[in-house]
Protein backbone atom coordinates (compact mmCIF):
# COMPACT_ATOMS: atom_id res chain seq x y z
CA UNK A 1 0.00 0.00 0.00
CA UNK A 2 1.37 3.18 -1.05
CA UNK A 3 2.07 6.47 1.78
CA UNK A 4 -0.09 8.50 -0.66
CA UNK A 5 -3.62 8.40 -1.97
CA UNK A 6 -5.20 10.23 -4.49
CA UNK A 7 -9.31 10.66 -4.26
CA UNK A 8 -11.36 11.25 -7.36
CA UNK A 9 -14.85 12.19 -6.34
CA UNK A 10 -17.58 15.25 -6.42
CA UNK A 11 -19.06 17.21 -4.21
CA UNK A 12 -22.97 17.43 -5.31
CA UNK A 13 -22.42 18.17 -9.23
CA UNK A 14 -18.65 19.55 -8.83
CA UNK A 15 -15.55 17.29 -9.84
CA UNK A 16 -13.04 17.14 -7.04
CA UNK A 17 -9.64 15.55 -5.99
CA UNK A 18 -7.53 15.17 -2.92
CA UNK A 19 -4.03 14.22 -2.22
CA UNK A 20 -3.65 12.70 1.33
CA UNK A 21 -0.27 11.52 2.76
CA UNK A 22 -0.25 8.67 5.32
CA UNK A 23 -3.87 10.09 6.05
CA UNK A 24 -3.27 13.75 5.87
CA UNK A 25 -5.39 16.00 3.86
CA UNK A 26 -2.49 17.88 1.48
CA UNK A 27 -4.08 18.92 -1.42
CA UNK A 28 -7.38 19.18 -2.59
CA UNK A 29 -9.23 20.51 -5.77
CA UNK A 30 -12.87 21.40 -6.35
CA UNK A 31 -13.99 22.77 -9.99
CA UNK A 32 -16.06 26.26 -9.64
CA UNK A 33 -17.93 28.23 -11.61
CA UNK A 34 -15.32 30.87 -13.18
CA UNK A 35 -13.19 29.66 -16.21
CA UNK A 36 -10.54 27.42 -15.18
CA UNK A 37 -6.69 27.94 -14.82
CA UNK A 38 -5.19 27.42 -18.54
CA UNK A 39 -8.45 28.21 -20.68
CA UNK A 40 -7.60 29.19 -23.71
CA UNK A 41 -9.30 31.96 -25.89
CA UNK A 42 -9.28 33.30 -29.26
CA UNK A 43 -9.94 37.08 -27.61
CA UNK A 44 -10.45 40.76 -29.03
CA UNK A 45 -8.69 43.78 -27.92
CA UNK A 46 -11.13 46.38 -26.91
CA UNK A 47 -9.21 48.77 -25.04
CA UNK A 48 -5.66 49.52 -24.22
CA UNK A 49 -5.25 50.80 -20.24
CA UNK A 50 -2.12 53.13 -20.52
CA UNK A 51 -1.91 54.03 -17.09
CA UNK A 52 -1.53 50.09 -16.42
CA UNK A 53 0.26 49.10 -19.82
CA UNK A 54 -2.14 46.67 -20.28
CA UNK A 55 -5.50 46.01 -22.32
CA UNK A 56 -8.62 44.76 -21.66
CA UNK A 57 -9.89 42.00 -23.89
CA UNK A 58 -13.62 40.59 -24.92
CA UNK A 59 -13.88 36.86 -24.38
CA UNK A 60 -16.94 34.53 -24.63
CA UNK A 61 -16.45 34.67 -20.85
CA UNK A 62 -16.16 37.80 -19.92
CA UNK A 63 -13.72 40.50 -20.04
CA UNK A 64 -9.67 39.66 -19.75
CA UNK A 65 -6.96 41.80 -18.50
CA UNK A 66 -3.81 41.25 -20.17
CA UNK A 67 -0.26 42.95 -18.90
CA UNK A 68 2.42 44.76 -21.01
CA UNK A 69 1.27 44.78 -24.46
CA UNK A 70 2.81 46.25 -27.04
CA UNK A 71 1.31 47.13 -30.77
CA UNK A 72 -2.20 45.72 -30.11
CA UNK A 73 -5.14 47.40 -32.09
CA UNK A 74 -8.60 47.73 -30.73
CA UNK A 75 -10.87 45.17 -32.59
CA UNK A 76 -6.98 42.77 -33.18
CA UNK A 77 -7.89 38.89 -32.43
CA UNK A 78 -5.27 37.03 -30.32
CA UNK A 79 -4.44 33.92 -28.52
CA UNK A 80 -4.45 34.06 -24.81
CA UNK A 81 -4.52 31.91 -21.86
CA UNK A 82 -6.22 32.12 -18.37
CA UNK A 83 -3.27 32.07 -15.91
CA UNK A 84 -5.39 32.54 -12.56
CA UNK A 85 -8.50 33.24 -10.55
CA UNK A 86 -10.16 36.74 -11.22
CA UNK A 87 -10.96 38.63 -7.83
CA UNK A 88 -14.46 39.40 -7.23
CA UNK A 89 -15.35 42.18 -9.75
CA UNK A 90 -12.02 42.24 -12.01
CA UNK A 91 -10.90 41.05 -15.38
CA UNK A 92 -9.84 37.20 -15.76
CA UNK A 93 -5.72 37.37 -15.93
CA UNK A 94 -4.46 36.14 -18.44
CA UNK A 95 -1.40 36.11 -20.64
CA UNK A 96 0.42 34.99 -24.17
CA UNK A 97 2.38 33.06 -23.45
CA UNK A 98 0.88 30.09 -23.69
CA UNK A 99 1.65 26.60 -22.53
CA UNK A 100 -0.03 23.20 -23.26
CA UNK A 101 0.99 21.14 -20.19
CA UNK A 102 0.55 17.31 -19.53
CA UNK A 103 1.63 14.76 -16.99
CA UNK A 104 5.26 14.14 -18.71
CA UNK A 105 5.61 17.26 -21.47
CA UNK A 106 4.71 20.71 -21.59
CA UNK A 107 5.14 22.21 -25.41
CA UNK A 108 6.05 26.20 -25.87
CA UNK A 109 4.81 27.70 -28.56
CA UNK A 110 6.39 30.91 -28.13
CA UNK A 111 9.91 29.11 -26.45
CA UNK A 112 11.58 26.81 -28.85
CA UNK A 113 14.10 24.59 -27.68
CA UNK A 114 14.22 21.21 -25.66
CA UNK A 115 14.77 21.34 -21.95
CA UNK A 116 14.71 18.63 -18.86
CA UNK A 117 13.16 19.34 -15.70
CA UNK A 118 16.60 19.72 -13.65
CA UNK A 119 15.44 17.03 -10.40
CA UNK A 120 16.24 14.52 -13.31
CA UNK A 121 19.76 14.03 -11.88
CA UNK A 122 20.96 11.52 -13.55
CA UNK A 123 22.87 12.04 -16.99
CA UNK A 124 22.11 8.53 -19.19
CA UNK A 125 18.60 9.28 -18.09
CA UNK A 126 18.82 12.77 -19.30
CA UNK A 127 20.25 11.71 -22.34
CA UNK A 128 17.41 9.18 -23.10
CA UNK A 129 15.03 11.74 -22.64
CA UNK A 130 16.53 14.31 -24.76
CA UNK A 131 16.48 11.54 -27.87
CA UNK A 132 12.90 11.62 -26.99
CA UNK A 133 12.61 14.63 -27.65
CA UNK A 134 14.68 15.45 -30.76
CA UNK A 135 13.21 12.69 -32.58
CA UNK A 136 9.46 13.80 -31.16
CA UNK A 137 9.75 17.46 -31.66
CA UNK A 138 11.97 17.20 -35.29
CA UNK A 139 10.44 19.77 -37.95
CA UNK A 140 8.30 21.87 -35.28
CA UNK A 141 9.32 25.24 -34.74
CA UNK A 142 8.05 24.99 -30.40
CA UNK A 143 9.71 24.47 -27.56
CA UNK A 144 9.55 21.17 -24.92
CA UNK A 145 10.10 20.28 -21.58
CA UNK A 146 10.32 17.28 -20.20
CA UNK A 147 8.97 16.95 -16.35
CA UNK A 148 10.56 15.21 -13.68
CA UNK A 149 7.83 12.92 -13.70
CA UNK A 150 9.36 11.13 -16.64
CA UNK A 151 12.25 10.17 -14.43
CA UNK A 152 11.06 6.53 -14.34
CA UNK A 153 8.21 6.65 -16.48
CA UNK A 154 8.34 3.90 -20.00
CA UNK A 155 9.81 5.89 -22.83
CA UNK A 156 7.18 5.02 -25.28
CA UNK A 157 4.61 7.06 -22.93
CA UNK A 158 6.50 9.91 -22.83
CA UNK A 159 6.42 9.75 -26.75
CA UNK A 160 2.63 9.57 -27.15
CA UNK A 161 2.70 12.24 -24.28
CA UNK A 162 4.68 14.68 -26.27
CA UNK A 163 2.71 13.90 -29.71
CA UNK A 164 -0.40 14.32 -28.06
CA UNK A 165 0.55 17.66 -26.60
CA UNK A 166 2.58 18.92 -29.72
CA UNK A 167 -0.60 18.05 -32.12
CA UNK A 168 -3.00 19.80 -29.70
CA UNK A 169 -0.71 23.17 -29.55
CA UNK A 170 -0.54 23.35 -33.99
CA UNK A 171 -4.32 23.31 -33.93
CA UNK A 172 -4.50 25.71 -31.50
CA UNK A 173 -2.20 28.40 -32.51
CA UNK A 174 -3.29 27.91 -36.26
CA UNK A 175 -6.81 28.74 -34.85
CA UNK A 176 -5.71 32.45 -34.29
CA UNK A 177 -8.37 34.78 -36.61
CA UNK A 178 -12.25 35.35 -35.98
CA UNK A 179 -14.74 36.53 -33.16
CA UNK A 180 -14.03 35.45 -29.37
CA UNK A 181 -14.23 31.86 -29.00
CA UNK A 182 -13.15 28.98 -26.58
CA UNK A 183 -10.59 26.86 -28.13
CA UNK A 184 -9.65 25.19 -25.19
CA UNK A 185 -10.74 24.40 -21.93
CA UNK A 186 -8.31 24.38 -18.92
CA UNK A 187 -8.19 20.85 -17.08
CA UNK A 188 -10.53 19.64 -14.38
CA UNK A 189 -9.53 18.64 -10.83
CA UNK A 190 -9.62 14.97 -12.01
CA UNK A 191 -6.83 15.65 -14.97
CA UNK A 192 -5.00 18.11 -12.73
CA UNK A 193 -4.59 15.31 -9.96
CA UNK A 194 -3.07 12.90 -12.88
CA UNK A 195 -1.23 15.70 -14.05
CA UNK A 196 0.65 16.94 -11.52
CA UNK A 197 0.21 14.45 -8.24
CA UNK A 198 3.13 12.45 -10.18
CA UNK A 199 4.36 10.09 -6.98
CA UNK A 200 3.10 6.62 -6.73
CA UNK A 201 0.20 6.76 -5.09
CA UNK A 202 -3.39 4.25 -4.02
CA UNK A 203 -6.34 5.99 -6.15
CA UNK A 204 -10.01 5.89 -5.04
CA UNK A 205 -12.26 6.58 -7.75
CA UNK A 206 -15.44 4.74 -6.37
CA UNK A 207 -18.12 7.89 -5.60
CA UNK A 208 -18.39 8.30 -2.07
CA UNK A 209 -14.63 8.20 -1.74
CA UNK A 210 -14.30 11.85 0.58
CA UNK A 211 -16.31 10.39 2.55
CA UNK A 212 -14.17 7.15 3.10
CA UNK A 213 -11.00 8.66 3.02
CA UNK A 214 -11.92 11.39 5.79
CA UNK A 215 -11.40 14.32 3.41
CA UNK A 216 -14.67 15.42 4.08
CA UNK A 217 -13.63 15.62 7.61
CA UNK A 218 -10.46 17.56 7.01
CA UNK A 219 -12.24 19.99 4.80
CA UNK A 220 -14.44 21.18 7.68
CA UNK A 221 -11.59 21.90 9.73
CA UNK A 222 -10.94 24.62 7.27
CA UNK A 223 -14.06 26.31 7.82
CA UNK A 224 -13.06 28.31 10.23
CA UNK A 225 -10.00 30.75 10.69
CA UNK A 226 -8.66 28.54 13.93
CA UNK A 227 -5.35 26.49 13.03
CA UNK A 228 -4.08 24.42 15.77
CA UNK A 229 0.17 24.29 15.67
CA UNK A 230 2.43 22.20 18.40
CA UNK A 231 2.34 22.83 22.03
CA UNK A 232 -0.94 24.18 22.21
CA UNK A 233 -0.04 27.34 20.15
CA UNK A 234 -2.22 28.05 17.18
CA UNK A 235 -2.55 30.75 14.13
CA UNK A 236 -5.61 32.42 12.70
CA UNK A 237 -6.07 32.83 9.12
CA UNK A 238 -8.72 35.14 7.67
CA UNK A 239 -8.79 36.38 4.01
CA UNK A 240 -9.88 39.87 3.67
CA UNK A 241 -10.91 42.05 0.59
CA UNK A 242 -7.54 43.48 0.32
CA UNK A 243 -5.38 40.91 1.89
CA UNK A 244 -5.08 37.68 4.03
CA UNK A 245 -4.30 38.22 7.50
CA UNK A 246 -2.49 35.62 9.22
CA UNK A 247 -2.09 36.29 12.97
CA UNK A 248 0.05 33.80 15.67
CA UNK A 249 -0.66 33.59 18.83
CA UNK A 250 1.81 31.28 21.78
CA UNK A 251 -1.06 29.78 23.69
CA UNK A 252 -0.60 29.37 27.05
CA UNK A 253 3.07 29.14 26.86
CA UNK A 254 4.39 31.70 28.41
CA UNK A 255 8.35 30.72 28.08
CA UNK A 256 10.66 32.81 26.53
CA UNK A 257 11.59 31.29 23.45
CA UNK A 258 7.10 30.28 23.28
CA UNK A 259 7.10 32.94 20.42
CA UNK A 260 9.96 31.92 18.31
CA UNK A 261 8.75 27.92 18.38
CA UNK A 262 5.18 29.03 17.20
CA UNK A 263 6.80 31.36 14.34
CA UNK A 264 8.68 28.19 13.10
CA UNK A 265 5.50 26.16 13.85
CA UNK A 266 3.50 28.27 11.62
CA UNK A 267 6.20 28.89 9.04
CA UNK A 268 5.74 24.81 8.39
CA UNK A 269 2.06 24.87 8.27
CA UNK A 270 1.39 27.99 6.16
CA UNK A 271 2.02 26.82 2.43
CA UNK A 272 -0.01 23.47 3.28
CA UNK A 273 -3.41 25.94 4.99
CA UNK A 274 -2.94 28.26 1.91
CA UNK A 275 -2.67 25.67 -0.69
CA UNK A 276 -5.67 23.36 1.13
CA UNK A 277 -7.97 27.22 1.28
CA UNK A 278 -7.29 28.16 -2.39
CA UNK A 279 -6.11 31.21 -0.69
CA UNK A 280 -3.39 33.99 -2.84
CA UNK A 281 -2.60 37.48 -3.19
CA UNK A 282 -1.28 39.79 -0.66
CA UNK A 283 -0.40 37.30 2.56
CA UNK A 284 0.43 39.56 6.16
CA UNK A 285 1.80 37.67 8.60
CA UNK A 286 0.97 38.44 12.42
CA UNK A 287 3.97 36.99 14.54
CA UNK A 288 4.35 35.83 17.66
CA UNK A 289 6.46 38.04 20.08
CA UNK A 290 10.14 37.24 18.87
CA UNK A 291 13.61 38.41 18.99
CA UNK A 292 15.26 40.06 15.85
CA UNK A 293 17.98 37.68 16.12
CA UNK A 294 15.44 34.92 15.45
CA UNK A 295 14.26 36.46 12.15
CA UNK A 296 16.98 34.46 10.03
CA UNK A 297 16.01 31.28 11.04
CA UNK A 298 11.90 31.87 10.53
CA UNK A 299 12.56 33.16 7.17
CA UNK A 300 14.95 29.75 6.55
CA UNK A 301 11.83 27.50 8.11
CA UNK A 302 9.29 29.35 6.02
CA UNK A 303 11.69 29.01 2.73
CA UNK A 304 12.03 25.56 2.69
CA UNK A 305 8.53 25.31 3.95
CA UNK A 306 7.30 26.81 0.40
CA UNK A 307 9.94 25.41 -1.76
CA UNK A 308 8.45 22.03 -1.30
CA UNK A 309 4.86 23.79 -2.16
CA UNK A 310 3.89 23.90 -6.02
CA UNK A 311 1.90 27.28 -5.77
CA UNK A 312 4.06 30.49 -7.20
CA UNK A 313 4.99 32.54 -3.70
CA UNK A 314 7.46 35.28 -3.30
CA UNK A 315 8.63 35.62 -0.04
CA UNK A 316 8.81 39.97 0.60
CA UNK A 317 10.00 40.43 3.72
CA UNK A 318 9.65 42.26 6.93
CA UNK A 319 7.55 45.99 7.42
CA UNK A 320 8.60 48.53 9.63
CA UNK A 321 5.89 47.39 12.12
CA UNK A 322 7.72 43.73 12.03
CA UNK A 323 5.08 42.31 10.02
CA UNK A 324 6.24 39.54 6.91
CA UNK A 325 4.48 40.20 3.39
CA UNK A 326 4.21 37.54 0.95
CA UNK A 327 2.94 37.27 -2.48
CA UNK A 328 1.17 34.26 -3.89
CA UNK A 329 -0.13 33.74 -7.34
CA UNK A 330 -4.16 32.98 -7.18
CA UNK A 331 -4.17 29.81 -9.31
CA UNK A 332 -7.43 28.41 -8.07
CA UNK A 333 -10.42 29.56 -6.16
CA UNK A 334 -10.79 30.17 -2.48
CA UNK A 335 -12.98 27.27 -0.61
CA UNK A 336 -16.68 28.45 0.05
CA UNK A 337 -18.92 27.48 2.62
CA UNK A 338 -21.02 24.88 1.99
CA UNK A 339 -19.18 22.58 0.23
Amino acid sequence: MSRETIVLDHLGPREAAARLVAGRLEDVLIDGDAPRVGTIYRAICERPVKGQGGMFLRTPDGPAFLRQVRGLAPGQPLLVQVTGQAEPGKALPVTQKILFKSRYAIVTPDAPGLNISRRIKDDDRRDVLIQIARSEMEGAEMGLILRSSCLDTDDGEIAEDIRAMADLAATVMADAEGEAEVLLEGDGPHQLAWRDWSAPADVVTEPGGFEAEGVLDQLDLLAGAHVPLAAGAAMYVEPTRALVAVDVNTGADTSPAAGHKANLAAARELPRQLRLRGLGGQITLDLAPMAKKDRRQFEDALRAAFRADTGETALVGWTPLGHYELQRKRDRAPLEWPL
